[in-house]
């Protein structure tokens, strides 16, 4: 099965200037001319970003989300109508397959995940429906724009809300979708989920309002800022939820809750939750931008000529110059002389989780055994 987001209309927009080629962001804008200032835009005002290349779905029926809280890591039994949650499908090794965002409202609910991956996820969801009342179904009539910056504010009358929504909780939008609030990755951060045919009109309208456009570059440049982690850009086949910060619940803004069971991988969730650490943990890295040459998605991290990590999206940040985000070994200390490719790297030290306390299970184990 394929489901392929169309190249965005907004692409005709003036100025606009696809994403890269052979890679699934050519299908919107990368930029409009002015990737700093398009930055600045969704960091300090207000800029409105086409994400409409995400592939987007729904469930329907009176058992979609006790079903889903079965076979998925989140905990969202109980998910109020109108709210959000951030969700991931594993393997049976507990490795992450699918990172995706579900809003459920009057009935429906509605996920979004990466575009390129999200007939395999609906392909697996249909799958696992079994006997449950639940359907389900792609929805490419709908697109994701995001709105970001502390100045949404001034857009209430162009989105028809008279109050922006809290943290993971939705709106109705007139005509149609619904408004998002997103923690990440600015902490004034919203989704639109509008009827593809109207993706334009809404551009348009909120262009007009006051939001500067800007692409995706300017999103995907803060997410890396942010610490968050792109699936199958950032991750990679072995990657586990605790390496990539993905744990934590709805109020922690996690996407694994670790106190419920019955979905597939939980045995390694809970695992090195209890008694282990992870091997790699996601950072931020520096990089040296005089370097002739740059590196890829996948090229590895060394220190010292050996191999310590893994790098994923690599991006030029508006103050802070050629940075990444890697998975690398837990045991390099954030003072080690990296590189990354034909570049120099060195982590970022506030990026570095302090993880040295030890899990409840083998506290439990070392006084079993009188230690």
């Amino acid at each position: 099965m394929s489901v392929v987001a169309p190249p965005s209309p907004l692409l005709t927009v003036p100025g606009a200037v696809a994403g890269p080629p052979d890679t699934p962001d050519a299908a919107v804008a990368w930029h409009y001319g002015d990737p700093f200032a398009e930055q600045r835009a969704a960091a300090q005002r207000v800029a409105v970003i086409d994400r409409s290349h995400r592939f987007v779905a729904t469930i329907t029926g009176r058992e979609r989300l006790t079903w889903l809280h079965t076979i998925s890591s989140q905990h969202i039994a109980e998910l109020a109508d109108g709210h959000s949650a951030e969700n991931l499908d594993l393997d049976l090794n507990g490795r992450v397959q699918h990172h995706f965002v579900l809003t459920d409202l009057d009935g429906t609910l509605w996920l979004d995940t990466e575009g390129e991956r999200g007939p395999a996820l609906l392909e697996y969801l249909r799958k696992m429906v079994f006997w449950a009342d639940a359907k389900p179904q792609a929805e490419p009539e709908y697109a994701v724009l995001s709105l970001l910056g502390p100045e949404v504010g001034t857009l209430r009358a162009a989105l028809g809300v008279e109050e922006l929504p809290g943290v993971y909780a939705a709106t109705p939008l007139p005509g149609g979708g619904f408004l998002r609030r997103m923690p990440w990755p600015t902490a004034d951060s919203f989704d639109l989920i509008v009827p593809r045919a109207e993706l334009t009109r809404w551009w348009t309208r909120l262009t007009e309002a006051g939001a500067a456009p800007a692409g995706l570059w300017a999103f995907e440049a803060l997410r890396v800022a942010a610490l968050r982690p792109r699936v199958g850009v950032d991750t990679d086949d072995r990657t586990i939820p605790h390496e990539a910060r993905w744990i934590g619940g709805v109020t922690e803004y996690g996407s694994v809750h670790l106190d419920k069971g019955c979905y597939r991988g939980q045995e390694t969730v809970a695992r090195v939750h209890n008694l282990g650490k992870p091997p790699r943990q996601l950072v931020l890295l520096h990089l040296d931008g005089s370097a002739d040459a740059r590196p890829v998605t996948g090229d590895p991290v060394t220190a010292g000529g050996r191999p310590v990590g893994r790098l994923g999206t690599i991006i030029d940040h508006f103050e802070w110059g050629p940075i990444a985000l890697a998975l690398v070994k837990r045991t390099i200390p954030a003072d080690t002389p990296l590189e990354a490719g034909p570049m120099a790297a060195s982590i970022d030290p506030d990026s570095v989780l302090a993880d040295d306390a030890p899990q409840a299970g083998r506290l439990a184990v070392d006084r079993l055994r009188g230690r």
